[in-house]
Parts: structure tokens; sequence; C-alpha cells
């Protein structure tokens, strides 16, 4: 397949691929794989003995009522108690999950969690308090 053949398919100009080529130009991750897929090649993850990663499978647990990905960066939690969501402030039912969006309660939660899982590391160490010193529940 030519440049302009390669660029008419993937949608880019012939000069676009041309510059890829010569290292001039770093495409996205999305025009690479654009570029790829009109030359008929997938990309894919390998890991250090050149097996292929295959992405994470997803479960029910990981979607809202909406059908939305939770956001990788906080923490879920399913069926919270009262406090652990910021409705319950202002007497709101609580959904079936929620998020725990204070940085310092989730920090001092997975250090808590840290410590009863690996009981060998933490064993002679006090258990760290389930929520920052001062922190207040609603």
């Amino acid at each position: 397949m030519s440049q302009r053949e390669l660029a008419a398919a993937a949608g880019v100009a012939p000069s676009t691929v041309g510059k890829i080529e010569a290292q001039v130009l770093v495409p996205s991750a999305m025009m690479f794989m654009r570029i790829l897929a009109a030359a008929g090649l997938h990309l894919v993850v390998v890991d250090a003995k050149g097996r292929i990663v295959r992405p994470m499978a997803e479960w029910g647990d990981t979607r809202d009522g909406a059908e939305r990905l939770y956001p990788a960066h906080l923490d879920t939690i399913l069926d919270p108690e009262a406090g652990e969501w910021w409705g319950d402030v202002y007497g709101l039912v609580r959904p079936p999950e929620t998020f725990r969006r204070d940085r310092l309660a989730r920090d001092a939660q997975r250090r808590r969690s840290q410590w009863e899982v690996r009981v060998a590391k933490y064993r002679n160490d006090p258990p760290p308090p389930q929520y920052p010193p001062g922190y207040r529940l609603y």
C-alpha cells in the first residue's frame, strides 16, 4: 500500500503519513490506531515475555444506573452506610453505590486495608485509624 493509499484509507493527508514515516511527526494513539486499522492491523499490548495482555473485563458493579463507568480514580462503595455519601447531609435516599471523594478518607481507608491484608509486613504496627484524625462523618 502506498502512502497515498494508506492516507486515503485512514482519512488523513498523505503528508501526515509521510511525516510519521520520516519520524517528523508522532501521531496520537487514536490516529496511530486509525492508520493501523486502514492497513488491516491492530495495536496490542504485550508483557515482558511477549504475551498479549487482554483488556480488563468489566462486571456489573462497575457501572452506575445510567450505564456510565465509574471514575477509575475513585474507590467504589457498594451499599454505602450512613455517612458514606454526601447526600446523607440533605436527607436524600442513598444510592446502591457511591464513591469516597475525600482524598484523606480514601488514603486512610487504603492504609487500614493494607494493614489488614499484609499481616506479616505490619505485624508489630498498631492499627491505623479507620478515618483520618479529625475526620467528620455526616
